[in-house]
């Protein structure tokens, strides 16, 4: 157990408890037979080097859970890959900048239904339970522990500091070719799941009114590295007024900003967060057995009410001196001039000077953006390309959603002009539309990692059937042997 956990309560954990958890998690796998013997047949690359059967891009919330359903399956042949070095996972100890997660403490977790892998089964074992009961939210660095520890329990094979640069099809395979700090290699494998985080389906969303030439020096994206240290006595501008939004103005406050204006288009902040409200199985469960049609309207409706930043997140915000929010205020241009970032504001002579700007208006996602896919990817189905909604309920950039078939898989614009693409699975913010907020969110992960890997697991029993039969028959172990009913 690393001893960082010290530093996140102010005291030490009981790693007694984290032991006697270790074995308690052992014998649960134990009892279930978990993991499975492997069965999928092995296969070899063009090049003559084995094939993985899954490589998984993202050791996070997503990746783990993934992993782990498809290890329980039998499917143990798999590569995991992260970009970030071991316990710098996701983004919680990066570009969250909120203390504590949005969820209730309550929720299991990437546990996959067995309860000594749930949050609170490791909380109380290295805390203990009075510890549990005094808890109110998870902070963010407690969370990437419990992660790491799952890696670890898990016995996860995960690469870090290893980045997946372009995926391309060749000969019926996914050929990935990986960034590491000892340099470029190529693997080859049978799928590739990409739990690539909130951000993994097209990137950060940056208005088209702001200019791009502000970057490095006075602008960045919320989900992007600050020096807010740098920014001390500074006066700030953020554009929008969601969540991230609100955590990077009290960052900035806290560290010491002068002054933060925050600018937002809604007259009146959002009231109600809808998403809540549509966090329960049947949601998980049902949404992709929907129609087209109310798949659409469904997910119209939550994009139009939008998520309200949590109470949490503006009175923190509130607490600090030098906070201004501009309701109902529409931003034209965002320009450079000078070492200042000037914002002109819908309105006669509505012009605002700031020394850093910082932009807080979430992802874009685009299915013929997916990174690692390249040029490829404009061979993916989107939306668009498969329905058309009513004039009533048409959406700017629904439309670009990737239409996603029933295990996360990609799918083709073109039918027979990239087939390769079924190969891949998408587990981030990008199934949203298809699946719902399964694999973006912590209440649907388990959900979302069980199908997947069952999906992955018919593809590969379809494909290997011919020598799986082939080993059916040649199955010979004899039952009757010792009794006088044995065939001779």
């Amino acid at each position: 157990m690393d001893s960082s956990l010290t530093s996140i309560r102010g005291d030490a954990p009981t790693f007694s408890g984290l032991a006697t958890q270790a074995k308690t998690v052992a014998r649960d796998l134990d009892m279930l037979g978990y993991p499975a013997a492997n069965w999928p047949s092995q296969v070899t690359a063009p090049d003559g080097t084995p094939v993985a059967d899954v490589l998984v891009v993202g050791a996070g919330m997503n990746g783990i859970a993934a992993s782990a359903s498809l290890l329980f399956k039998g499917i143990r042949n798999i590569r995991i890959f992260d970009r970030n070095p071991a316990g710098r996972e996701g983004p919680w100890l990066t570009f969250a900048r909120m203390d504590t997660l949005r969820s209730p403490k309550t929720l299991p977790g990437p546990a996959l239904g067995i309860p000594s892998l749930t949050f609170r089964a490791w909380y109380e074992a290295a805390f203990g339970t009075d510890a549990w009961e005094a808890l109110y939210k998870i902070p963010n660095a407690t969370w990437v522990e419990y992660l790491a520890w799952l890696q670890r329990t898990l016995r996860l094979p995960i690469e870090h500091e290893a980045s997946v640069r372009r995926i391309t099809p060749l000969a019926g395979l996914l050929r990935v070719e990986i960034e590491t700090p000892q340099g470029e290699r190529t693997l080859f494998a049978r799928r590739v799941v990409l739990a690539t985080g909130r951000g993994g389906a097209g990137g950060d969303h940056i208005p088209d009114f702001v200019d791009r030439n502000l970057w490095p020096d006075l602008a960045a994206h919320t989900n992007e590295p600050i020096d807010f240290g740098a920014l001390r006595g500074k006066r700030i501008g953020i554009l929008g007024g969601g969540a991230s939004a609100w955590d990077n103005a009290a960052t900035a406050l806290e560290h010491g900003a002068g002054h933060v204006d925050m600018y937002v288009r809604r007259p009146v902040l959002p009231q109600i967060n809808k998403g809540r409200g549509s966090a329960s199985p049947g949601y998980f469960y049902g949404w992709s057995a929907l129609k087209d049609t109310e798949r659409w309207s469904l997910f119209a409706y939550l994009n139009d009410a939008q998520a309200p930043p949590p109470h949490e997140t503006v009175h923190r915000a509130l607490r600090q001196q030098g906070f201004n929010i501009h309701l109902g205020t529409s931003v034209r241009t965002v320009e450079r001039r000078g070492r200042k970032v000037v914002i002109h504001l819908s309105g006669a002579g509505a012009l605002r000077e700031h020394d850093f700007l910082i932009i807080g208006t979430g992802f874009h996602v685009n299915a013929g953006a997916i990174p690692e896919l390249g040029d490829w990817s404009s061979s993916v189905a989107r939306w668009r390309d498969r329905y058309v909604p009513p004039e009533e309920l048409q959406r700017p950039g629904l439309g670009d959603f990737p239409y996603l078939g029933p295990g996360f898989e990609l799918m083709e614009r073109t039918p027979g002009q990239a087939p390769e693409l079924s190969q891949i699975h998408l587990l981030n913010h990008g199934a949203a539309l298809s699946h719902g907020a399964i694999a973006s969110d912590i209440p649907g992960v388990n959900v979302a990692a069980e199908r997947l890997a069952t999906a992955i697991a018919a593809s590969l029993f379809r494909e290997d059937i011919a020598p799986i039969r082939q080993d059916l028959e040649a199955f010979n172990e004899l039952e009757l042997e010792g009794t006088p009913f044995l065939a001779r």
